[in-house]
């Protein structure tokens, strides 16, 4: 089975796909972990293009990818996805996740992708803040998801932390 998994930045994509990917007995990729490079420089849409299809040619058997990134990647993921993902969990929710995560981060000076540490002013400040982009996603998602997914049996759309245990438990 090969699975993209969906949402904005605190909805639960990373643990669910990788509880996903355990059940299912197939690897994990975590866009976000090939997107960043060192000091938050980012990958080029070619550059994360040819990483995205290395990893689908060394898993043949299924794999569970989660992110968005369609700007760059284009219809790569989405295209060859057997089952798509929505974690649509209410703003509230993945904003206090979000919240959490980033304090977490913070405090304990946790070395995320290419050696990259979440600070202050990145989660919390600005209009480039981790807040503001997630903010800005949840807008967008809202308007152009529902249209872009309508009718598409690939697609399913999770609202809530126990929806997604259930379908989980089922897989």
């Amino acid at each position: 089975m090969r699975v993209n998994v969906k949402g904005i930045s605190g909805s639960g994509k990373s643990t669910f796909s990788a509880e996903l990917a355990r059940r299912l007995g197939v690897p994990h990729l975590e866009l976000d972990a090939i997107h960043h490079g060192p000091n938050w420089t980012e990958a080029s849409p070619e550059e994360l293009r040819a990483r995205v299809r290395e990893f689908m040619a060394t898993a043949p058997d299924g794999w569970v990818i989660d992110g968005n990134y369609e700007s760059k990647l284009g219809d790569l993921v989405l295209g060859a996805a057997e089952r798509i993902v929505w974690l649509d969990p209410p703003l509230r929710v993945a904003l206090r996740r979000l919240w959490r995560r980033t304090l977490t981060r913070i405090r304990h000076d946790v070395e995320l992708w290419s050696g990259n540490r979440e600070s202050w002013r990145g989660g919390f400040w600005g209009r480039d803040s981790l807040f503001a982009w997630t903010l800005r996603c949840w807008f967008r998602h809202r308007r152009e998801w529902p249209r872009k997914f309508a009718g598409d049996p690939r697609v399913v759309r999770l609202r809530s932390a126990d929806e997604a245990r259930r379908w989980l438990e089922r897989q």
